[in-house]
């Protein structure tokens, strides 16, 4: 097996668990791996420090998978860490069309795959050379250990691109699902408001179907909606409005550039039979919000879940002005006393710099915000604690005077 030896000074973070080793902590590479099989990490004293998986187009040389030496990463690792991840999410989406996300990457200890279920359907990432290496192995560990009907893949083409790899997107596995499918996401405990049915679109919807992450967190904003004019800004297939419905609200304003995005929300409220007025508005939510300032228009809860706004650590400058500018706005549209539900799932961006974003957000808005609860991704998004960079959706909701 061919073995790492790290620079003088960049052990610590292997010896703390991280699970990945960048290009500069390398000293030497004794061996000459090839893409995808395991390799030794050791420290400069040459004592075995892990285990990883190696990816040599990438700056992420190996990515860590065991600190036991007697660990072998062979078929029968794989299976048993695809277990043990679907074990951790017992009964958080049980019965005909439970969704939920099953494995998490490095959060799971399986660096580069994510498994999404979605009904009777699988959808699978596979984004890194030593998934990519095992691509038969897992399939059939997923077919064997789930017996799903299909198994769809939906991999990142940008982080396969940065490993080397060719996109990757179709059936693998059984089954095409179809153009659409009915779920029922993961329930939030204790919420009185059952989750609604959504509608998924496993082949050309956003990550492997829809956002799953935010699942018990539209239950937690739908509380504060009862008797409200709730304003869904992102709302891609509404499905903060769906909650909100259901939770009692008098009304719906849902905003997203996208009228795809729109006609799905619009099915996915006759879905639910949801009879609360609604208008859908096409159009970019900076300008929408400016027009309503514009217009004296008022609401009682505010949704902000934009999509990522920093790539990269060159775009989190950028990113910071947007989220600013977007909660600014929203505090100047909501009556006093009223809710903001405030979300960023940049990565590069930590809950820290969210909460002086939002801070500096009410300053200009001459507006006093007291955070009432701190949300994150749902449980089927474990955080791993010796991998702060699983951490990547953090949310406030915020009561604006």
């Amino acid at each position: 097996m061919a073995t790492i030896t790290l620079r003088p000074g960049r052990e610590r973070p292997v010896i703390q668990r991280h699970p990945w080793v960048f290009s500069g902590a390398i000293d030497s590479v004794r061996g000459d791996p090839v893409d995808g099989e395991p390799v030794d990490v050791l420290a400069p004293s040459g004592d075995w420090l892990a285990r990883g998986l190696w990816s040599g187009s990438s700056q992420i040389r190996a990515r860590l998978c065991t600190w036991d030496p007697n660990q072998h990463l062979d078929d029968e690792w794989l299976r048993d860490g695809i277990a043990r991840a679907v074990s951790g999410r017992a009964g958080l989406a049980d019965g005909e069309g439970g969704a939920c996300r099953l494995v998490f990457s490095e959060s799971d200890g399986l660096p580069g795959l994510i498994v999404d279920r979605y009904g009777d359907y699988l959808t699978v990432q596979i984004v890194t050379q030593g998934m990519e290496a095992r691509r038969g192995a897992l399939i059939r560990a997923l077919a064997d250990l789930l017996a799903p009907r299909g198994i769809y893949e939906r991999s990142d083409a940008d982080m396969r691109e940065k490993e080397g790899l060719p996109p990757a997107e179709g059936l693998i596995w059984g089954e095409e699902p179809p153009a659409q499918i009915v779920v029922r996401p993961a329930a939030a405990p204790g919420s009185p408001v059952p989750p609604p049915h959504l509608i998924a679109d496993l082949r050309a919807g956003q990550k492997t179907g829809t956002y799953l992450d935010q699942s018990i967190n539209r239950a937690r904003v739908a509380a504060y909606c009862r008797g409200a004019d709730v304003l869904d800004c992102f709302c891609y297939s509404g499905g903060f409005s769906a909650y909100a419905a259901r939770a009692g609200a008098t009304g719906l304003t849902l905003i997203d550039s996208s009228l795809a995005a729109l006609d799905m929300a619009r099915q996915n409220l006759d879905l639910n039979e949801i009879a609360t007025p609604a208008d859908y508005v096409e159009g970019n939510v900076f300008k929408v919000l400016r027009a309503y300032r514009a217009e004296g228009r008022r609401f009682d809860v505010i949704v902000l879940d934009p999509p990522k706004f920093a790539q990269s650590q060159g775009q989190v400058n950028h990113a910071t002005r947007g989220y600013k500018d977007i909660n600014w706005l929203a505090m100047q549209l909501l009556r006093p006393g009223g809710t903001l539900a405030t979300f960023s799932c940049s990565g590069l961006i930590s809950p820290d710099l969210f909460q002086k974003v939002v801070f500096g957000a009410s300053v200009d808005a001459k507006r006093d915000v007291q955070i009432i609860e701190r949300l994150g991704q749902s449980p089927d998004h474990p955080i791993l604690l010796t991998f702060p960079e699983s951490e990547y959706l953090k949310g406030f909701v915020c009561r604006v005077w």
